[in-house]
């Protein structure tokens, strides 16, 4: 047992290093290497942990591999891959947080930005038609979509989409389930410790109104308040890495002004070519953010790990809590039918990601026709997002 737990850490580390293309193409190499291979889990079984990962929030691929772990070598061996999984990108990302500034007003780095910027927002739009066509498949999903994006562009608020997520739900859930689950609600309550359940609940509450209660004035309000910040956007991202984008550009650059415009998309192309997960993205974030209010590098770093651990933690929790009862918990039609609704609204914030993105480049025709361009590769070809940056990265470094 202890060899097979062994082999699969190997597995996962050379995963870690290869894993690109984001959750679609994270899935693919799972079942060739975990299952078809390794026969780590049965293909029902990936199917399952991947479909439960979709109706949580959090990072979807993160949970997917750590709940495989899981069933591999329990609690110890998942928080190991997770550590595995993350932060090997994390800590380059934290790195490119703490030098920007050092190439930031070089000739060549602004070149490459004019370049691979309008490509990240291409990026962007692409994962929103994508997202668009998966889930907008009726009137309602439209409405609600059509209704989140026009409410977040007016509201400008990072406290609207909570609301709006669970608004989502409660309307599609509503809709699209009969009455017939009252008897396997309390089965399932019945079969798990309540205790346990008040302590789960008791965690995700205190951490997300932690922020709240420090006063501002503390020279350690910034770090708790980011690590609220973050925490707060893990509970509420479902549908994984592209939904990621629109909550932290709002809330971030729009909002508080942590990051400016040329920032934010500078990190983001530059995660976009890196294997490993898309959250992996808040590691720069966090760091930018402490580094433009005059932390130092020790805030910097600071701030990096505060933004992983604050962005995991609510999906490491759930998937960890849920998974031991999943066989119960998938046959609730309630909580699969609510899924349909929060994806609907994460298009519409995702939509309002996109628009926001486009002001800053004004009559820019150039960067128009980058991000078309990008859009239509990704949209039509089997070109992935990190062979795009590359690209960008050349251009800026021969034009």
């Amino acid at each position: 047992m202890k060899s097979r737990q062994l082999l699969f850490i190997r597995d996962v580390s050379l995963y870690t290093f290869t894993a690109f293309g984001g959750p679609q193409a994270h899935i693919a190499v799972l079942l060739r290497e975990f299952v078809e291979k390794r026969r780590y889990i049965t293909e029902e079984e990936l199917m399952e942990l991947n479909a439960l990962s979709q109706i949580m929030p959090g990072p979807s691929s993160t949970q997917t591999l750590v709940g495989i772990a899981w069933k591999v070598g329990g609690l110890r061996l998942a928080i190991l891959t997770f550590l595995i999984w993350i932060l090997p990108s994390a800590a380059i990302m934290c790195a490119a947080a703490i030098s920007y500034k050092m190439f930031a007003d070089k000739d060549k780095f602004t070149a490459i930005l004019r370049y691979i910027q309008p490509m990240a927002v291409g990026i962007v739009a692409y994962a929103t038609y994508a997202f668009a066509r998966k889930f907008l498949k009726s009137r309602i999903t439209m409405m609600l979509a059509v209704a989140s994006l026009v409410a977040t562009l007016i509201l400008q608020n990072p406290y609207a989409f909570p609301i709006l997520i669970l608004l989502g739900g409660i309307v599609s859930s509503a809709l699209e389930t009969q009455q017939q689950e009252n008897e396997l609600r309390v089965k399932l309550f019945a079969n798990t410790n309540p205790n346990k359940v008040a302590y789960f609940i008791g965690i995700l509450l205190f951490f997300a109104a932690l922020g709240a209660l420090i006063n501002r004035t503390s020279p350690f309000s910034l770090p708790i308040r980011l690590f609220e910040n973050f925490y707060r956007n893990g509970i509420l991202i479902f549908g994984g890495g592209q939904v990621l984008v629109p909550l932290m550009y709002t809330e971030f650059v729009d909002l508080k002004h942590y990051l400016t415009n040329s920032e934010f998309l500078s990190g983001y192309a530059l995660q976009q070519a890196l294997p490993g997960p898309t959250f992996a993205f808040t590691s720069f974030v966090g760091g930018i953010t402490m580094g433009n209010k005059g932390y130092g590098l020790a805030g910097q770093i600071a701030g990096s790990l505060v933004a992983v651990i604050g962005i995991n933690l609510p999906g490491l929790i759930l998937i960890l809590f849920i998974v031991p009862f999943w066989n119960d918990l998938k046959k609730i039609t309630r909580i699969k039918n609510s899924l349909s609704g929060i994806n609907a609204v994460a298009v519409g914030f995702m939509a309002t990601a996109f628009i926001q993105l486009m002001r800053p480049f004004g009559l820019n025709y150039m960067a128009y026709g980058l991000m078309a361009a990008t859009f239509l590769l990704l949209n039509f070809t089997k070109i992935k997002a990190p062979f795009i940056i590359v690209i960008g990265v050349v251009l800026g470094l021969v034009l």
